[in-house]
């Protein structure tokens, strides 16, 4: 049987090269990272958002985001021996602030995406145990990355994730090329992995490529690992287990989907995301708009006085089960979901997909 190889980022050995994907606002925090991270895999809290279960949070909104992360780190801490990352948007208003709390609570790794992580190793000092891992949309943004940070910082990332158009949530692609195939991740992943191939020759340290976007199956795993990727990253798939953070009425519109509800929306941050279509979607593609008041302006690339609906506030309603008031990001694959189960059974049922289609 092909044994599915270990993952290595920098000193960490990660014994299931899967990294369950940051989602936000609130739907991988400690329960599903640490029930992933007990399975061998890496586990990501999602950063967005995650003051919003503080009660000052519209009013000390900085504080609020450092005192949630920081318990959520140490609740993950105390549920698991395993690897933890947290995910950090770079368009989040508050990210230095964020990272800042993460490197000093000593998460295992920072992933970091949606804008280039320019300045991110500039929040190491000499004893740092983070490591960093940015996430980026193509080979040429791949480059630039390990290039200033090279040159800036004498930093190398530690590895990257590429995420392709297939993934939940918003999306680094223009929307008429979510469905072009020279974006597909069969084409993105080589593509990165050519495109930092000089750094590691020149400089001798590895750089991981995790592929990233629609990764469903264990069959999916295989194909991605044959192709090169050291690791894989999941989202979708890990939404409808007993540990997700989310409400089950969440978990429960990714089991009703069908392939025509998951689609593409545009959001007010002016990226494509991707999400299950529900009244609330219906109603602000009809023109309704949903009124809010935007006390801190999370993201930084947000029309917030123009914006029909407040991003944020709907993620969060969506989290508790208030579909009325908000919707969920998902997947490609979240229609493929059939029911709720532990992580670890997940977790078996994709090596023995995996083993199944990467048969000797």
């Amino acid at each position: 049987m092909n044994e599915i190889k270990e993952l290595r980022i920098g000193n960490l050995l990660i014994k299931l090269p899967i990294i369950q994907g940051g989602m936000g606002v609130g739907i991988s925090l400690a329960g599903l990272a640490s029930a992933v991270a007990n399975q061998g895999g890496v586990g990501t809290i999602a950063t967005a958002g995650i003051g919003m279960f503080e009660p000052d949070f519209n009013t000390n909104y900085l504080e609020a985001n450092i005192r949630a992360l920081k318990k959520e780190i140490k609740k993950a801490r105390r549920l698991t021996k395993g690897i933890l990352g947290v995910n950090i948007m770079v368009a989040l208003s508050n990210y230095a602030d964020l990272v800042k709390t993460a490197v000093e609570e000593e998460i295992d790794i920072v992933f970091s995406g949606a804008g280039l992580p320019f300045n991110l190793p500039g929040f190491l000092n000499k004893d740092s145990k983070t490591k960093l891992v940015p996430i980026v949309s193509s080979g040429r943004a791949a480059a630039i990355i390990a290039k200033k940070w090279m040159d800036k910082y004498n930093y190398l990332p530690d590895a990257i994730v590429v995420e392709g158009p297939k993934a939940g949530g918003h999306l680094g692609f223009k929307e008429e090329h979510l469905d072009d195939p020279k974006y597909t991740l069969e084409k993105l992943v080589p593509e990165v992995i050519e495109a930092v191939k000089p750094y590691v020759e020149k400089y001798g340290k590895p750089i991981p490529v995790i592929a990233a976007g629609g990764i469903y199956s264990g069959e999916d795993v295989c194909k991605f690992l044959m192709m090169g990727a050291a690791g894989v990253q999941m989202g979708t798939r890990f939404v409808t287990t007993d540990e997700c953070d989310s409400s089950v009425i969440f978990k429960q519109a990714y089991i009703n989907s069908g392939k025509n509800d998951v689609t593409i929306i545009k959001s007010p941050v002016g990226m494509p995301g991707r999400a299950i279509r529900n009244k609330f979607i219906d109603d602000v593609s009809r023109g309704e708009r949903k009124p809010f008041t935007c006390p801190h302006h999370c993201i930084i690339t947000c029309d917030f006085k123009n914006t029909p609906y407040c991003i944020a506030l709907a993620l969060l309603n969506a989290q508790k089960g208030l579909l009325d008031e908000g919707f969920a990001f998902a997947g490609a694959n979240a229609y493929r979901t059939k029911e709720i189960i532990p992580v670890k059974d997940l977790i078996a049922d994709l090596l023995e997909e995996y083993h199944r289609a990467c048969k000797d």
